[in-house]
């Protein structure tokens, strides 16, 4: 259970108990061919219906690790993702994998903006993903962050606080628009001709010249971790 899960569970409880509202969810994990795949669906009015989803998705879709992975590799649907404020679902599944030191390459063809909406654009292109205490200390004193909380609160999960380096190779943004919000860029073209999607297999593949990679074709079907970090949060759903 994350922090942000209990604050809507909390809040559900004490602003929405009188409404009828009703938990719909569905699962999904990969086949023997590497296929994803619908696994269950989840239907109920109680927080528990949410739960027995979150722990048959946890057996299906999660990866636990030994050890910390160096480099990742993920691919981000063009179709579907054109801003990074959903693209960073790469960031938000894998920062438990990722090592001290490593990089999560970001395929992402779709790419032409960072907000979904023209405000957020403009207020994630003025701050940038810079980390948690820079983005609390700047909170503090400007009052556009204040107004768009949400956005404030965006910046800090799609960062990676300075742990591992994040780079993507967009379809649609220049160099200095990546690295305007302190990202990393890296050349479509180039990429797309090194970590060919088509030829990668999920999963460990070792390139041409001995580099080490894992792939990961659709990273926001998934949860990557190491044992050690998965062991507490697995802990919060018994």
């Amino acid at each position: 259970m994350t922090p942000l899960r209990a604050c809507f569970n909390w809040a559900e409880e004490k602003f929405l108990g009188g409404l009828k509202d009703v938990y719909l969810q569905v699962t999904m994990h990969r086949d023997a061919k590497g296929n994803l795949v619908h696994s269950g669906v989840f239907v109920g009015d109680d927080l528990e219906t949410y739960l027995m989803a979150a722990r048959a998705e946890r057996e299906a879709e999660h990866y636990d690790f030994d050890k910390p992975i160096k480099k990742i590799v993920a691919v981000m649907q063009g179709d579907e993702f054109k801003a990074t404020w959903t693209a960073n679902k790469a960031v938000y599944r894998t920062r438990l994998a990722m090592a001290d030191g490593g990089e999560l390459l970001i395929i992402a063809p779709g790419l032409e903006r960072f907000g979904e909406q023209p405000e957020v654009d403009a207020f994630i292109r003025k701050y940038g993903y810079v980390g948690t205490p820079k983005i609390l200390s700047l909170y503090k004193k400007n009052k556009d962050m204040q107004d768009l909380a949400h956005a404030t609160g965006h910046l800090m999960h799609g960062s990676s606080e300075g742990r591992f380096t994040i780079r993507y190779a967009p379809g649609h943004l220049s160099r200095k628009d990546i690295e305007g919000v302190k990202f990393e860029y890296a050349d479509l073209k180039e990429t797309l001709k090194r970590y060919d999607p088509a030829r990668l297999m999920e999963g460990p593949n070792t390139m041409s010249d001995g580099e080490k990679i894992f792939f990961i074709a659709t990273p926001s079907a998934g949860l990557w971790a190491t044992k050690a970090k998965m062991a507490g949060r697995a802990a919060a759903l018994l």
